[in-house]
């Protein structure tokens, strides 16, 4: 009889039942879809994030060598020890090798101009170059690759090219060169002249020097095979409170903390364990990169959840709204079914059980409705799709049941307050 009583409902209420449905549905759907991008939202920001630059500098250890000598700090072997580049494909073999993006090595030196009375910065640099690592024989490195923003008005050289250079803008300027102009570098006994192929522009120091292919640098320097320095670009997650106390001391942590902190991408893990797999480096994270990154991926999450409250309790007003006209429609009804014999309590499960199954149909479609418009938001903002968790289903479906029978809740009350013989002779 109840399921019957269920059924009958539906089919001469299902106007009704369509305006729950899609109310449901509604917010269902904005539930999803901020859902889908909430657990997506950290990769998603953090890729774009990687559009300002690298997260990570490696230096030789002895740059953390420090004597203090009459209140100044002295570093005795500060750039006297070098990176051997042989050993950077070993970034890409640490526990989270997947999040590191790429890396661009450097070698900076000074070289005379000929023709000028001054010296000038020249930095060597990967630009994009292919370097077969463990399961990545396609892995790319290079400023290109971690820096987008640097723009060169020009050709970027070739990494294996020969004679190829790029000049500061600010550089440029002052020595009034240009795209197509040859320029002479002497390094100790060693000349060679360079084609200008473009003009960069970084917003950094980059620009007041000469940049050219790193093979070529340490060939002039007689530092074949040595980098300076390694900017890497690896995807992160935002600091928290164990971040915060590893950041301090790793000795710190127990072993659960330990293991939880060294599983986790958080960029002191990262670069303990960049640390761990080239012992002769020390890896420095840019802080002001990591805690930007961390700062907007929450205020976005937090947005997010402003707006699932906000979608909640909207929806669940307006299943409130319909349950009200719903019951004073269906008084006559209740007021038979109590003069029958049901209890309040009866009446009650019959009215929270509709709720119930209209959440979970609104709920249903609402996750599918909720799928295809993550993926427009996705397309739309980050240029590419959110990935669908098929754990958003049960809980969208259990949130969509919470917010029909929340809505239903105050106003089952008035059955409470209906007497089958008013209801009947028509006083209500």
């Amino acid at each position: 009889m109840f399921f019957l009583m269920l059924r009958q409902s539906f089919v001469k209420g299902w106007r009704r039942k369509v305006l729950a449905t899609a109310t449901i549905v509604l917010a269902a759907s904005l539930i999803t879809a901020l859902m889908n991008i909430s657990i997506d939202v950290g990769d998603k920001m953090s890729k774009e994030m990687k559009s300002y630059g690298a997260n990570i500098n490696l230096v030789p250890k002895s740059e953390n060598i420090s004597l203090e000598i009459g209140g100044v700090d002295y570093n005795p072997l500060e750039g006297q020890v070098l990176i051997d580049e042989t050993e950077l494909p070993k970034i890409k073999e640490i526990f989270w090798a997947n999040n590191i993006v790429g890396y661009a090595p450097f070698l900076k030196v000074n070289a005379e101009m000929l023709g000028t009375a001054k010296r000038v910065p020249l930095v060597g640099a990967n630009f994009d170059k292919t370097v077969p690592v463990a399961g990545d024989e396609e892995f790319r490195i290079g400023v290109r690759v971690i820096n987008p923003y640097w723009q060169v008005n020009g050709e970027w050289p070739a990494d294996d090219g020969e004679g190829a250079i790029l000049v500061g803008a600010l550089l440029a300027r002052e020595r009034n060169l240009k795209t197509g102009d040859r320029i002479t570098l002497r390094m100790a006994q060693l000349s060679e002249t360079f084609t200008v192929k473009g003009i960069l522009s970084t917003g950094g120091a980059e620009e007041s020097s000469l940049v050219a292919p790193l093979a070529v640098v340490q060939r002039l320097a007689a530092l074949e095979g040595k980098v300076q320095s390694v900017s890497v670009s690896a995807l992160t997650v935002p600091e928290d409170k164990l971040s915060r106390k590893a950041r301090r001391s790793s000795e710190a942590l127990d072993s659960l903390e330990y293991d939880r902190w060294y599983c986790t991408a958080y960029v002191s893990a990262i670069t303990h364990q960049i640390e761990e797999a080239i012992p002769n480096i020390a890896a420095r994270p840019i802080w002001q990169v990591a805690a930007s990154e961390g700062a907007v991926i929450n205020k976005i999450q937090l947005l997010m959840v402003v707006v699932t409250i906000a979608a909640f309790i909207a929806s669940g007003l307006g299943i409130s709204s319909l349950m009200v006209t719903t019951i004073m429609e269906r008084a006559k009804e209740i007021g038979l079914t109590k003069a029958l014999g049901a209890a309040d309590r009866e009446v009650y499960l019959l009215f929270l059980s509709e709720a119930a199954l209209v959440g979970v149909i609104g709920g249903l479609l609402g996750c599918l409705a909720g799928a295809g418009l993550s993926q427009v938001i996705g397309l739309s903002i980050f240029g590419s799709l959110i990935s669908f968790n098929w754990v958003v289903i049960p809980v969208n479906v259990a949130i969509s049941v919470l917010i029909a029978l929340t809505g239903s809740l105050m106003p089952s009350r008035l059955i409470t307050k209906l007497y089958p013989a008013e209801v009947l002779h028509g006083r209500r």
